[in-house]
């Protein structure tokens, strides 16, 4: 169950494998008020004050295994990174014109979040990098649960790149730190530039954001400078860089933030 929008319940799966995963089971209720009476009153308050009880019960615990994910990384000299986006960003495809561009030069492994599907698992396998996938099924974002087995499964390289491309949502993901480096959150033109306003706390999360599609640009109406003013009116110290998995266009410079990073 997410803090935003009570997901959960679907069947999930890590690997193609079903899981039983406990934060799933929380719901949300109303309380059972069976008494009678005429008057007409509201009983929004006391729900309200559980709603934040188990939202802030899911979130601790998640921060629990973050802590403990981002002690694996460390130990093992892993950089993780949660990539973040609406569907349809182009994330999957950056992401694998990234892994070619990285030339094998670093060991990379990925984990792909997503509803249903083991379609982008496969096409990053194709690029000869280990991956595997979690399919939340309900859910709408990856937890650090999910990520802490997807990673026994995984078992990635020391001194690797850890990439987790998460469930395509631009609200729940903001809230669940998987124990990742940072969020790069990928921002298509063909989105419209007001996404950073409309959905603040994802780009007040990210330290940096790609904004991807830009070969697109000669046939959209999308203001460039707009987009990237409301991005810092967000977060001032976000980075930005214009890709295109496409043309090639700033892959150059994402890679370079990569290895900088990394190292």
């Amino acid at each position: 169950m997410c803090t935003s929008c009570g997901c959960g319940g679907g069947e999930l799966k890590i690997g193609g494998k079903p899981h039983r995963h406990d934060q799933g089971e929380l719901r949300f209720r109303r309380p059972n008020h069976e008494h009678g009476h005429e008057h007409s009153h509201e009983h929004s308050h006391g729900e309200s004050l559980r709603r934040v009880r188990v939202e802030q019960d899911i979130l601790a615990k998640n921060n629990a295994y973050a802590a403990q994910n981002r002690g694996y990384f460390a130990s093992h000299g892993i950089f993780a990174l949660n990539l973040v986006s609406s569907p349809g960003s182009g994330k999957t495809t950056l992401l694998t014109r990234t892994i070619e561009g990285l030339n094998g030069k670093v060991p990379v492994a990925v984990i792909e979040g997503d509803q249903q599907t083991s379609f982008d698992a496969e096409r990053i396998r194709a690029t000869g990098v280990p991956a595997i996938q979690i399919n939340t099924g309900k859910g709408c974002h990856l937890d650090a649960h999910m990520v802490e087995h997807a990673l026994q499964e995984l078992k990635p390289a020391a001194h690797s790149l850890l990439f987790i491309e998460n469930v395509g949502n631009l609200v729940c993901p903001a809230s669940f730190d998987l124990g990742e480096a940072h969020k790069v959150v990928i921002l298509s033109v063909t989105e419209g530039e007001d996404k950073p306003l409309k959905y603040p706390d994802m780009f007040a999360a990210a330290g940096l954001m790609l904004l991807n599609k830009v070969d697109l640009l000669p046939y959209l109406s999308f203001d460039v400078q707009k987009c990237v003013e409301y991005a810092r009116r967000v977060n001032p110290r976000i980075r930005v860089i214009l890709t295109s998995a496409t043309s090639g266009e700033g892959m150059d410079e994402w890679l370079g933030w990569l290895r900088a990073r990394g190292a």
